[in-house]
């Protein structure tokens, strides 16, 4: 396998966690995303829309979503399981994910490419350049801002987001938290059990990957 990289992005290390939590360690491409290599023809002629992560597996297939790759690394590698044992298990881990996805990473999203000079026309990921929307910004900010409240209220008596037990749907809402430092909104005191949470995460191997 090759795994396409940028150290430094939250979307990429979902995908790298994923990994580090199955024990595997592919070959690594570094893509450098604040110098636009993403956008050169070398990496497009591997994903025509310019973002990371990809996993190019060993039959050719290349993976270019984190629930694509997850979702592959699972069924390849079923040890130890990021997504539950039961039905009703992976249905919570999906399900945690996807309000991860879109109160949390999205929130994190429109604050961060509406609001930093750095990212002037870069306001979406992939090929296109589009303009900044200011009020998007603060929007994100909001809904930030609720996304923390919910998942403090959510954590009260538990150790996990979606399960007894570490799950994909804990990688997703890590990496993107974590990141929040960059828009100077970090976990902090005002959430515990979030905090609580957190760290917990940040001390497992694979936070570190």
């Amino acid at each position: 396998m090759i795994f396409y990289d940028c150290a430094t992005a939250p979307s990429p290390r979902r995908a790298r966690m994923a990994l580090a939590e199955k024990g595997l360690t592919p070959e690594v491409h570094q893509i450098d995303l604040r110098g636009g290599e993403q956008l050169g023809p070398d990496f497009r002629s591997v994903n025509p829309r310019a973002t990371v992560p990809v996993l190019a597996l060993e039959d050719g297939t290349v993976l270019t979503e984190n629930i694509a790759i997850a979702a592959y690394l699972e069924e390849a590698h079923p040890n130890p399981p990021l997504f539950g044992s039961t039905a009703a298990e992976r249905a919570l881990v999906f399900q945690w994910n996807a309000i991860a996805e879109s109160q949390g990473a999205m929130a994190l999203a429109e604050t961060l490419r509406n609001g930093s000079p750095a990212m002037a026309n870069r306001a979406l990921p992939g090929p296109l350049n589009l303009a900044q929307i200011p009020e998007l910004a603060e929007r994100g900010r909001i809904r930030l801002t609720a996304f923390k409240d919910m998942l403090n209220a959510h954590l009260a008596g538990r150790t996990f987001i979606a399960l007894h037990g570490f799950s994909y749907a804990d990688i997703t809402t890590f990496v993107f938290l974590d990141y929040a430092r960059v828009i100077k909104m970090s976990v902090d005191e005002a959430h515990p059990a979030l905090l609580a949470y957190m760290e917990r995460i940040r001390a497992r191997s694979s936070a570190s990957a």
